[in-house]
């Protein structure tokens, strides 16, 4: 069989295929020759189409030659074969030199914006704000140190993560906003190298904040990023405050060293129960807790007072009108809601509530106080609490813990959790923690299945917590693949359905990771819902402008500390009668509590505080409603 002939067009497309393989010498005559096969011919034309060109066929080729000189930049010139190809080598020298010109800045022009395109530039700034790691918490971290700079000039924040920057940039610029005044810096690269680290300029920093993350090794990577800003530093015991948070507690000693003196590191883990167990007890607290740790309303400060130093405690709490105290700062103790009796002392700061720092200011407000308005003192009598656990994760076992610490006799927790979820050794260890006045019932169920709530006596609990799962080690909350609230969000679906069975509205509490599902979730707008990776960076954010509140927030959210309190308001004024708020404050005080403002259930369902007003003016008069909350910092 006589061999099959290649077509001629496909040897010669292999053939020129051939010719380009051998480099930049065979590119660079194709393209000589493609050049001079276009340029020739056209400036034939050209010279025999002109009227004035030159009769004898020698002159019109010098001047088709002199065209082609001019348009290929080969200088054209005429005469001996000696001067014409000299013209022709200055003139290739000089193309040369250009182009190997434009090639060298156009090499590194692409570099440059290659570089800066990577983050790969060291941060000028002084003073800024550096904010380590890429976790849930960013958005919110960033975000409020925005609105905690929205009144100053030149406030930067520089955000280093093993990121692409522009990724970063864009998720930042949608999540979080318009930046106003604050300038955000993204630099792209490990938090853990300290040479990458040095982008950040963190020497010349006002604080550091190391975000925490869920994967399986998280605190692991937060202590080497603390020891990488030590070595980043000429001297770690004089750098910027460090806030950082770890979710193990067995890491915190480790952290707390590398963090340096004049770091501060929470627990996320503990600090998210504590609050999910504070919400459980006492139903809406989560939004007091909210607009305490927003920088949009009003905050905590820190101040010393030497026109109230020897005086009680008890006469501060009347002492302003646009700011609430709720204790003192005694060298790094906290003192929350102390004794009205209690002096004080010429170094002791006082803990206080206001808009801003300027509206800290001394008023005397005790010639408003209505003593004829205040309702008779009473105790509601302390009974036994049920409360019901749908599903398990890693926080579980410090939920039934706190719950031990706070339970009054009697009480009880009855946990149902799906077989793989919760293991033989967390019940035994929940169990453990339970202890004297709190009894411990593990069931075994999916809570996304009607049939096993709807075995349970949903309208004998005190309160519903829900828990969701544990993110998938290795995944991304961020991701819109990964979805850690999914089955969270069926289990509200099926209590709101039995809501509706039994005619009573459950007081639930729910944990989500993921911000952006809360609108999904079929509760009410009061709802107490624990956004855990968002109440970390809020914490976070409050103790980066102030360290020394950390201290401050682990008082006001333990669960055998002073904390923050919703009680009826009638309690302390008489219903229906129209007083000013110093009123309230002063009934307060002599309960031995702090009053810091009031939740108002007339507007609880429409507006977007529902209903909590923090830090109201003392001279704000309104008639108080049976259904009316006040919100009180004390000492069970």
């Amino acid at each position: 069989m006589a061999p099959r002939r290649t077509p001629l067009g496909d040897r010669v497309r292999y053939w020129f295929d051939s010719t380009l393989t051998r480099g930049a010498p065979a590119l660079v005559g194709w393209l000589a020759l493609l050049c001079l096969a276009v340029v020739v011919p056209a400036s034939a034309v050209l010279v025999w189409t002109d009227p004035d060109a030159p009769a004898s066929l020698g002159s019109r080729l010098t001047q088709v030659w002199r065209l082609t000189g001019e348009t290929l930049r080969l200088g054209g010139a005429t005469g001996a074969p000696l001067r014409v190809a000299l013209s022709v080598l200055l003139a290739l020298v000089a193309l040369l030199y250009v182009s190997t010109l434009v090639g060298l800045i156009t090499t590194a022009l692409t570099e440059r914006l290659i570089a800066l395109r990577r983050g790969r530039s060291t941060v000028l700034e002084r003073g800024h704000a550096v904010v380590l790691g890429w976790s849930e918490q960013v958005f919110t971290v960033v975000g409020e140190l925005v609105a905690a700079h929205a009144n100053q000039r030149g406030a930067t924040v520089a955000v280093l993560a093993d990121r692409d920057k522009t990724a970063m940039e864009e998720e930042l610029s949608t999540k979080v906003g318009p930046y106003g005044r604050t300038r955000v810096i993204c630099r792209s690269g490990p938090p853990t190298d300290p040479a990458v680290l040095a982008l950040t300029n963190p020497a010349e920093a006002g604080v550091v904040l190391v975000l925490p993350h869920d994967a399986p090794d998280a605190d692991a990577q937060v202590v080497k990023t603390l020891l990488a800003i030590r070595a980043a530093l000429p001297d770690p015991d004089t750098g910027p405050p460090v806030v950082a948070a770890v979710r193990d507690d067995h890491y915190r000693s480790a952290a707390a060293l590398a963090a340096g003196p004049r770091g501060v590191v929470l627990e996320s883990d503990t600090i998210t129960a504590a609050l999910i167990v504070q919400a459980a007890r006492r139903p809406g607290i989560s939004l007091v807790h909210r607009e305490l740790l927003d920088f949009a309303g009003d905050e905590f400060y820190l101040t010393s007072e030497p026109a109230l130093t020897g005086r009680p405690f008890g006469d501060a709490l009347l002492a302003y009108t646009t700011s609430s105290v709720v204790g003192l700062m005694r060298g790094a103790v906290p003192l929350l809601s102390p004794p009205p009796q209690t002096p004080i002392g010429p170094d002791d700061l006082l803990v206080l509530i206001s808009h801003d720092d300027d509206t800290v200011r001394l008023d005397d407000c005790a010639h408003l106080v209505d003593e004829a308005a205040w309702a008779p003192a009473q105790s509601p009598p302390a009974r036994p609490e049920r409360v019901l656990l749908l599903g398990w994760n890693r926080r579980a076992p410090l939920i039934v813990d706190q719950l031990r610490r706070c339970a009054r006799p009697g009480s009880a927790i009855d946990v149902v959790a799906e077989d793989g979820e919760v293991t033989g050794r967390q019940v035994d260890d929940a169990d453990t923690q339970a202890g004297a006045g709190l009894t411990l019932t593990l069931r075994r169920g999916d809570v996304t299945r009607p049939g096993t709530l709807g075995g349970l006596e949903i309208a004998s609990y005190d309160s519903v917590i829900v828990l969701g799962r544990d993110p998938d080690p290795g995944s991304d909350p961020l991701r819109p693949g990964d979805e850690p609230d999914l089955r969270t969000l069926v289990t509200l679906l099926l209590l709101r359905r039995l809501e509706r069975t039994t005619g009573r509205e459950l007081p639930v509490v729910t944990e989500l990771i993921d911000d952006r599902n809360r609108p999904l979730a079929p509760l009410g707008p009061g709802a107490d819902v624990i956004i855990s990776g968002k109440l970390i960076g809020l914490l976070m954010a409050q103790i980066s402008q102030n360290r020394h509140l950390a201290a401050v927030f682990e008082e006001l959210f333990s669960a055998d500390g002073s904390g923050v309190r919703l009680r009826p308001a009638s309690d302390y004024v008489r219903p229906d009668q129209e007083t000013a708020y110093a009123t309230v404050v002063a009934a307060a005080r002599q309960r031995g509590e702090c009053a810091i403002g009031y939740r108002d259930h007339a507007d609880a369902s429409t507006a977007p505080s529902h209903g909590i007003r923090l830090n109201p003016p003392k001279t704000e008069r309104r008639r108080w409603s049976a259904r009316d909350e006040v919100v009180v910092v004390r000492r069970d």
